[in-house]
């Protein structure tokens, strides 16, 4: 059984001009910037700086944020090299067939699934809190049942889903298109945050910048972070060992950039655009997020700090109200991007792996009008709806995180592979330092995701192990890799 059968970088190449699987270049270094711009600001701004702030690394929230863009620095000069060498969609799933296999393309391709999927489900869920917050601000309260803390049916976040879904059905120009309006929005309304709070700023808020650690139920059996374990350190938060721990969770924050790498088969030049996308939207956001971090808790002190609506709560505290519905507005049209390209970015990793025939290839036909795999996208659109409306998730966004972090460690080693098998081919952007980039990038992945709780670790490998299976019983059997080679045996 030859599981680790690789497909080359010509063929991958080849595959894409195949006029039935053959999506259309568009898209330009300033789209997939925005692209990038619009999955990244999000979650991370308007929910998860209070959460951490109060409860794991206080102040120390803004290092929290530094050392996630770090590590996820260290990773996308990886992704960049990559993305300009292997200019397909499928971004990890496709680097990873072209280095190391079959088998573990599979296993990225599966993990991806579970990061993009989710991920997408639990930010419509976080939109609809917010979409529902603001009616009820101007006297257009929804149910209960359908919108809010535990609803039956949880309505506004399906319908937002849909939405997007036909967007992206309609095409990849008219999406980015949609994307751009709701970035500069987001945007203004971050920066005003930035500028307004600093007027609030207390010093006596950041003292002490890094609490000394504590004992909390926080950290406690199963939520405890895996590191924590292994080594017998009694569980803590705050502290040093808290602003990594946090660090490990608001890296939720930043996952998106990886996402511009899947459009690169729908750029007008890759080589040179996407490694821009990549690094210029992942540059852009870590500033702001720092930055934002450092005045909401100047602001307000981190144990007061909300953990649902931070930003909008700190500044009803300081008794600007009005401010607080702003920022609400460029929080639903913040959530509204990252959804769009979470979708985006799923469909093009499933749409990479049914063209190889590892799940079913009729899903990856492209329409013949619109240009986009429409079929494949309305499948993911329903089974995210499923998701968002009846499905619980509390606190399986973790699962997102490890996700993430073990594809940038298989991305890392891929670099390293294709620079020894390959080093002929062309490579229009090439990552500095290597061999020592990739190592430093695959030892701070793993660093975060053993920071990560223990509970999140078995659920992780329950969906790897689940993923295998189906493996086996279907995408071995119908791989056109496998197919090519048993042709070629006879």
């Amino acid at each position: 059984m030859d599981i680790f059968r690789t497909k080359s970088v010509e063929q991958s190449i080849r595959d894409t001009e195949a006029p039935e699987h053959q999506l259309r270049k568009r898209l330009t270094a300033t789209d997939l910037t925005v692209f990038g711009i619009g999955v990244i600001v999000g979650t991370g701004i308007f929910v998860l700086t209070g959460q951490v702030a109060k409860e794991l690394a206080g102040p120390a929230v803004a290092i929290s944020f530094a050392i996630a863009g770090v590590v996820c620095g260290l990773a996308a000069l990886c992704y960049a090299e990559f993305a300009s060498t292997i200019p397909v969609a499928g971004s990890a799933y496709t680097f990873a067939f072209a280095t190391l296999g079959e088998f573990p393309a599979w296993v990225i391709g599966w993990d991806l699934l579970l990061e993009l999927a989710l991920a997408a489900a639990v930010v419509s869920v976080g939109w609809s809190g917010y979409f529902a917050s603001m009616l009820s601000s101007i006297g257009l309260g929804l149910p209960a049942s359908i919108a809010g803390d535990d609803p039956v049916v949880n309505v506004p976040a399906m319908l937002i889903v849909l939405i997007l879904t036909a967007i992206l059905v309609a095409g990849i120009k008219v999406s980015s298109r949609v994307n751009l309006i709701l970035v500069i929005t987001k945007i203004a309304v971050v920066l005003l945050v930035i500028v307004a709070g600093l007027f609030f700023v207390r010093a006596v808020n950041y003292m002490p910048f890094i609490p000394e650690a504590v004992p909390t139920a926080r950290v406690e059996g199963m939520q405890a972070p895996l590191i924590q374990v292994l080594f017998g350190i009694t569980p803590v938060a705050f502290g040093v060992i808290g602003v990594f721990s946090a660090a490990a969770i608001v890296f939720f924050a930043f996952i998106g950039f990886d996402i511009v790498a899947t459009a690169a088969e729908e750029t007008i030049e890759p080589q040179r655009d996407v490694p821009r996308g990549i690094l210029g939207s992942l540059a852009i956001c870590t500033f702001l997020y720092v930055a934002v971090s450092l005045v909401v808790v100047g602001m307000q002190r981190y144990s007061e700090l909300s953990t649902s609506a931070p930003l909008s709560d700190a500044f009803i505290s300081v008794g600007y109200g009005w401010l607080a519905t702003i920022i609400s507005v460029g929080a639903i049209a913040g959530l509204t991007t990252v959804v769009l390209v979470l979708l985006l970015g799923q469909t093009r990793v499933l749409f990479a792996m049914c063209r190889d025939g590892l799940l079913p290839r009729s899903l990856a036909q492209v329409h013949p009008h619109f240009g986009t795999p429409a079929r494949l996208t309305m499948v993911i659109g329903a089974v995210t709806m499923a998701l968002a409306g009846f499905v619980s998730f509390g606190e399986l966004a973790e699962l997102v995180n490890i996700g993430t972090l073990f594809a940038f460690v298989v991305v890392s080693v891929g670099v390293l592979v294709l620079r020894r098998t390959r080093p002929e081919l062309p490579r229009a952007f090439r990552a500095p330092l290597v061999p020592l980039l990739p190592i430093l990038s695959v030892l701070a992945c793993v660093y975060l995701m053993l920071n990560l709780p223990m509970q999140t670790w078995l659920r992780f490998l329950v969906w790897m192990v689940l993923g295998v299976v189906l493996y086996f019983l279907y995408g071995y059997r119908h791989s056109r890799a496998g197919a090519t080679a048993a042709k070629a045996r006879q």
